[in-house]
């Protein structure tokens, strides 16, 4: 018999509709009845793809025998984080606050009665195990204390509650200048791993922001040391194993340090952020082989992740319980599907793509190549082994639309479209789509399934990547319609979230301070920073001003650690040096490519005949050769 998740449209609720413990979602309902019957409350918060999740399910979730006790003695919320990750960023600062340490999914809370939490964890074994309090232990003691009213239980809750509150209190601020450049290249060439690239030991995430303000400040001066960190690392992450080679797309991260074995997993935003990270690459570096990886992870989305033009969030790691199933061959697959695309010298192809009878990954095959360059005769064993693959069930795909990750793969598109039309097109259509799907009556929602009417309304990061994506838009088209909508969300925007310098990334159950640092994607406050003064050059200098006093704000962190908030770093650095506007008519514009500086904005000006190039408050040259912007530019620095 299926529980009350039965109703919600949340795939990863779904997934545990049938499980035997009596789930409640995140409504008055449960707290309500949690509070007449005297029950502590369980809070389980995770999303579809997320492996250990699923781990957790199956260990405790599906346990006939522990079900029955929860149910008797607690009332059970299921949470999905990427549904409602407000209430995850909240809890996620609880667990940090009682374990010193940061939390991660499932994420697992117990509180009181009146919702006062006192215990968080991440996943729990079913039972006791080495120096971990099993499921069924812990919930009994739990279950005990508060049917006793314990005292000290009670107490730490209260406590603990208090100190949960957001304190919006002025802090001190410092200067900011040029210093920063400096400090944040020194502390990303401390964390640079020189043997296989990437900014960390296992496991191994792609950094894309830290990547992207470096090849900011490579704009701006040339330095062959960060050259090496930037490409050394693009070049060992695209070479397959976290990159798939066969169906295209990223996965989540790298179980080590090689960049070899991922974790299988595949996100939308990840997916995003790396595309439009190797098409900015490709065009900086003048590099086709980072243009192809760009490429064939926007096709992997459209043609895997899409549907009537909005994207999917993630698809799952595991296939019929098993983690990467779908991306694995055996070595006699690999074999066939070599000799399948007529490749003569099996052994020198074996040994290029580096596989042993005994796999490079608990007995099966990844596909990887020992560099960018492929040998003519991948492209045909890539075919064949997406035959093998096209035999397999695919992962699980949560169908679900966020509105900014679907922003996020939207801008990439564009920016990828830079060079290769067609995709331009595809990122108009999308950022359409996701506009008449989630902008509905003045109001921006965060997320929804498609063909399902949106409920949960957006947050922070739904404002911020959405203007980037129409801003960019307006930088591709020059359509004013993009540039006055982005305008439009950003003055909600700032009704909505900002106060003093103080950006919410939630004001609605948990008013909840938005982040500083860059976590899975670039924080929404540093994408609100680069809105505003986005729009301060484009539009009105005020934006410029909510944009400083962001930045003002948070100035002692980040002047003293700008490794932390790389997103924040590069807006810091553009709002010192600052921009540089191109006024011109359409038909002039349309025939500029890329520019140098990184902080370039094109200005749809009908009244101009020639390229008049400007500062963010005078303009300073002009000239009727587009060729010739760099250079007056540079002279302007």
């Amino acid at each position: 018999m299926s529980n009350r998740l039965v109703f919600e449209d949340s795939p990863y609720l779904q997934q545990h509709k049938d499980n035997p413990f009596d789930w409640y979602p995140w409504c008055d309902e449960a707290f309500e009845t949690a509070k007449r019957e005297h029950k502590a409350i369980f809070i389980s918060i995770g999303y579809s793809s997320c492996h250990w999740c699923h781990v957790m399910e199956h260990d405790v979730f599906e346990n006939e025998e522990i079900a029955a006790f929860v149910n008797q003695h607690f009332i059970c919320i299921k949470v999905d984080r990427e549904e409602r990750p407000d209430i995850d960023k909240h809890f996620q600062e609880l667990h940090v606050l009682l374990n010193r340490r940061s939390g991660g999914w499932p994420l697992s809370l117990f509180c009181t009665p009146e919702n006062k939490p006192f215990y968080a964890a991440t996943y729990i074994p079913p039972h006791n195990r080495d120096s971990m309090m099993g499921f069924s232990e812990l919930t009994a003691v739990i279950a005990d204390k508060v049917s006793t009213n314990d005292e000290k239980l009670f107490q730490n809750a209260d406590e603990i509650t208090g100190f949960m509150k957001p304190k919006n209190t002025p802090t001190e601020a410092t200067r900011l200048d040029e210093k920063i450049m400096v400090q944040f290249a020194k502390q990303a060439e401390h964390n640079f791993n020189n043997d296989n690239g990437g900014f960390s030991k296992a496991p191994k995430f792609p950094h894309t922001s830290t990547l992207k303000t470096l090849m900011s400040q490579e704009r701006l001066e040339t330095d062959t040391s960060r050259q090496n960190i930037i490409t050394h690392t693009l070049n060992a992450m695209a070479r397959g194993g976290m990159n798939d080679l066969i169906d295209g797309g990223f996965c989540r991260y790298s179980t080590e340090e090689s960049w070899l074995i991922p974790h299988f997993e595949k996100m939308t935003y990840d997916n995003a952020l790396l595309c439009e990270l190797y098409a900015n690459a490709s065009i900086q570096f003048n590099n086709p082989h980072y243009l192809r990886c760009a490429t064939e992870t926007a096709d992997f989305m459209i043609n895997f992740m899409r549907e009537d033009s909005l994207f999917y969030s993630a698809s799952d790691a595991d296939t019929e319980g098993v983690e990467g199933k779908y991306f694995v061959y055996s070595y006699d697959e690999i074999c066939q599907a070599l000799q399948n695309a007529g490749v003569d010298n099996l052994d020198e192809a074996l040994q290029r793509l580096n596989l042993i009878p005994e796999g490079n990954f608990e007995g099966h095959c990844i596909v990887t190549l020992p560099s960018l360059e492929r040998p003519k005769w991948f492209e045909n064993f890539g075919k064949e082994c997406q035959k093998i693959r096209s035999t397999r069930l695919y992962p699980f795909i949560d169908r679900k639309v966020n509105t900014a990750w679907n922003a996020m793969m939207i801008k990439a598109l564009l920016v990828l479209g830079k060079q290769i039309p067609s995709y331009q097109q595809n990122a108009i259509t999308s950022l359409d789509a996701l506009l008449s799907c989630m902008f509905i009556d003045g109001i921006l929602y965060h997320t929804t399934l498609i063909h399902k009417t949106p409920k949960i309304e957006a947050f922070l990061e739904d404002y911020a990547y959405l203007t980037s994506a129409l801003i960019e838009g307006y930088q591709a088209t020059l359509d004013e319609v993009y540039l006055i909508r982005a305008q439009q969300l950003t003055n909600k925007a700032l009704e909505l979230f900002y106060e003093e310098g103080t950006w919410y990334f939630s004001r609605g159950t948990f008013p909840t301070i938005a982040e500083l640092d860059d976590g899975s994607y670039p924080s929404a406050m540093a994408v609100m920073v680069d809105v505003l003064l986005s729009l301060g050059s484009l539009i009105d200098t005020k934006y410029r001003h909510f944009a400083f006093k962001s930045l003002e704000y948070v100035s002692i962190k980040l002047m003293k650690s700008p490794i932390y908030y790389p997103k924040l770093t590069e807006q810091t650095i553009r709002y010192l040096k600052g921009d540089r506007i191109i006024k011109a008519p359409l038909s002039l514009l349309e025939q500029c490519g890329s520019f140098t500086y990184p902080f370039v904005y094109l200005k749809r000006d009908e009244s101009q005949e020639k390229f008049l190039i400007c500062g963010e408050n005078s303009c300073f040259a002009s000239t009727n050769d587009c060729l010739k912007i760099d250079g007056l530019i540079d002279a302007s620095v």
